[in-house]
C-alpha cells in the first residue's frame, strides 16, 4: 500500500494549488503587496532623519515589525468623497442612529451641559460629530494606529503628512495620555470617540473630566470636550444654527456656493422659503446656498457653523450628515428624509436595509460573511454575482432596488414550499369531490422555485469538481502501480 504521506500528497496537492491561486487572486483584488524588507528600510531611514530625531527613543520602543497594506487599499477609497450623497447619508443619519443620540443626549447631559457653557457650542451639534464619528462610542476603530502611521509614511500618496502624523502620535504616547493597548483607531490613524488625528489631538484635546488625562478613548468627558474646543477653534459661532432646509422657487437661476455668504435678505428675495413655506429667519446673519445634488435634489442655507463641521473632515457629505443627525436629536424626530427628495430613483440604504441585504444573500447562496449593515467589497461582490444570475445589471450597488430584489426571492424561497403544500391538500380535496384548476397554481409555484434556488453549492463549482476528479485520478494509479508490484 502506498504511504500515509504519499496518499495526502496526491490527494490533496490539486486542492491546494487551486485554492492557493484563488486566495492570492483575493488578496492582490484587496491590499497592494508591500514587502517587508522594504518597509524595515524606509523605517530606518525615518528614524535616523532630523523629523524623527526628538522622538527617537519612543520610535524605537513601538517600532512596528511588519506593515499593514489594508491601509493603503482605504487611501484610496473614503465614501464621503466618491459615494453619492444620497448613499453617504442613508447609512449614517438612520432612525437607530438618531434613537441612539436622544439616549446618549439624556445620559450624558450634565457632561454636555458644562461643554456647551464653557465652549459655547450647541450640545447637539457635539452629539452629532459624536453619532457620525463613532455611533457615540461603539465603533473607535480596529487598527493599531503606530503600525498604520508608519505604513502611510513609506508607502502611497501624502507620505510627508503621515509622517508628520506619526510624530504626533509617538508624542501621544510619550506623554501618557493614551496607553498603547487603547491606541486603535482608523486606517488613517484618527482615533477615539470622535476621531481625532494625532496632531490635532496635541493642539485641541482636552481634559473634560479633570482627571489629569486627555484621554479621548475611555472617557466621554474628555472626547465631547476636546470636539467643542474644535468646534469652537474653527470659527464656529455660538448661538446660531448651522443652517436649514429650504425650497427653491421654479426656475431660479442660481449656483451652489456654500462659501459664497450673502444676506438673509438677498435670499428672500430671491424667493427662496423655508420647507413649508415660511419665511426665511433671522437667526442666520449671512449664508451660502449648498446645492449637495444640484437643483433638483435637496437646497440649504448654511452658514459658518456648518463650515466648522466641514473643517472636521474637509467633505461636504460629511459636513451635511453632522447637521443632518444633529438637528434630528434635537426636535426627536425619526423622519430622516429630507422635505426635497434626492434626484435618483435608488436611494440608500439605512443600516437595518443593509443587514437585511447581507441576509438575504446570506441566505440565497452568496456569501458576505458576517451580517454587520457595513457594506464593503464581499458584499458588493456578493450583489455582483447575484445581479448577474437574475440577469441584472452587475453594477454591484446597495440601493434600495437590490433591496427589494432580494427580499422578494427570499419570500419566493419560503412561500414556493408553502404553496407546493397548499397545492398537495387541495388536490387532496379534489378526491373527495372539489374541483381545482391545476394549471396556474402549478406552473406559478415552479417558476418560483427555478427563480429562487440558492447558488450552486461549492462542491459543484467547476474547479472543486476538477481538482476532485484529478485526486481521485492520481490515487487510482497509485493504488494500480501498487498492485503491480505485488
Amino acid at each position: 500500500m502506498p504511504s500515509f504521506h504519499l496518499l495526502l500528497i496526491y490527494t490533496f496537492l490539486p486542492l491546494s494549488i487551486l485554492s492557493t491561486i484563488n486566495i492570492s487572486q483575493a488578496a492582490q483584488s484587496e491590499s497592494p503587496i508591500i514587502g517587508n524588507e522594504e518597509f524595515k528600510t524606509c523605517l530606518d531611514t525615518l528614524g535616523n532623519s532630523a523629523t524623527f530625531s526628538n522622538i527617537k527613543s519612543v520610535f524605537n520602543q513601538y517600532r512596528p515589525v511588519s506593515s499593514d497594506s489594508s491601509v493603503l487599499k482605504a487611501l484610496n477609497y473614503q465614501p464621503e468623497f466618491s459615494k453619492e450623497p444620497w448613499d453617504y447619508l442613508a447609512s449614517l443619519v438612520d432612525e437607530q442612529r438618531v434613537i441612539d443620540g436622544i439616549k446618549a443626549g439624556e445620559q450624558h447631559a450634565d457632561i454636555l451641559q458644562r461643554i456647551e457653557s464653557q465652549y459655547g457650542v450647541n450640545r447637539y451639534h457635539v452629539l452629532g460629530v459624536w453619532g457620525v464619528e463613532s455611533d457615540f462610542g461603539i465603533t473607535l476603530g480596529k487598527k493599531d494606529v503606530i503600525t498604520s502611521l508608519a505604513t502611510l509614511s513609506c508607502f502611497g500618496r501624502r507620505q510627508s503628512y503621515f509622517r508628520g502624523e506619526y510624530v504626533s502620535a509617538l508624542k501621544i504616547l510619550k506623554q501618557g495620555d493614551i496607553s498603547p493597548t487603547d491606541f486603535k483607531g482608523s486606517w488613517a490613524g484618527a482615533f477615539g470617540q470622535t476621531q481625532f488625528m494625532p496632531s490635532t489631538f496635541l493642539q485641541l484635546a482636552k481634559d473634560g473630566d479633570g482627571d489629569g488625562r486627555k484621554d479621548l478613548v475611555n472617557s466621554q468627558a474628555d472626547a465631547l470636550a476636546s470636539t467643542a474646543n474644535f468646534l469652537k477653534n474653527s470659527g464656529y459661532q455660538s448661538k446660531q444654527p448651522w443652517g436649514y432646509e429650504v425650497l427653491l422657487p421654479p426656475n431660479i437661476n442660481v449656483s451652489g456656493d456654500r462659501k459664497n455668504k450673502l444676506s438673509i435678505s438677498h435670499w428672500r428675495n430671491l424667493g427662496i422659503t423655508l420647507t413649508d413655506g415660511a419665511p426665511l429667519p433671522d437667526s442666520l446673519n449671512k449664508a451660502g446656498l449648498f446645492l449637495p445634488s444640484g437643483k433638483q435634489g435637496p437646497a440649504f442655507l448654511v452658514g459658518r457653523n456648518f463650515d466648522a463641521f466641514y473643517a472636521y473632515n474637509a467633505s461636504e457629505n460629511y459636513a451635511l450628515a453632522i447637521a443632518h443627525l444633529s438637528k434630528l436629536i434635537e426636535e426627536k424626530n425619526l423622519g430622516v428624509d429630507f422635505v426635497t427628495p434626492w434626484p435618483t430613483d435608488d436611494p440608500g440604504l439605512s443600516r437595518k436595509e443593509s443587514k437585511e441585504v447581507q441576509e438575504a444573500l446570506n441566505l440565497l447562496g452568496y456569501d458576505v460573511g458576517k451580517v454587520d449593515g457595513i457594506i464593503g467589497d464581499g458584499t458588493r461582490s456578493a450583489i455582483q454575482d447575484y445581479q448577474a444570475d437574475s440577469d441584472l445589471d452587475p453594477d454591484g450597488k446597495a440601493g434600495k432596488k437590490i433591496h427589494q430584489y432580494l427580499l422578494k426571492s427570499v419570500d419566493q424561497i419560503v412561500i414556493a414550499p408553502v404553496q407546493a403544500q397548499n397545492n398537495a391538500t387541495q388536490s387532496a380535496g379534489n378526491s373527495t369531490g372539489e374541483t381545482l384548476s391545476s394549471t396556474g397554481n402549478s406552473y406559478s409555484a415552479s417558476k418560483t422555485t427555478t427563480r429562487s434556488e440558492p447558488r450552486i453549492p461549492w462542491f459543484f463549482d467547476v474547479k472543486v469538481f476538477i481538482a476532485i476528479m484529478i485526486s481521485l485520478f492520481l490515487l487510482l494509479i497509485i493504488i494500480l502501480r501498487n498492485k503491480k508490484r505485488r
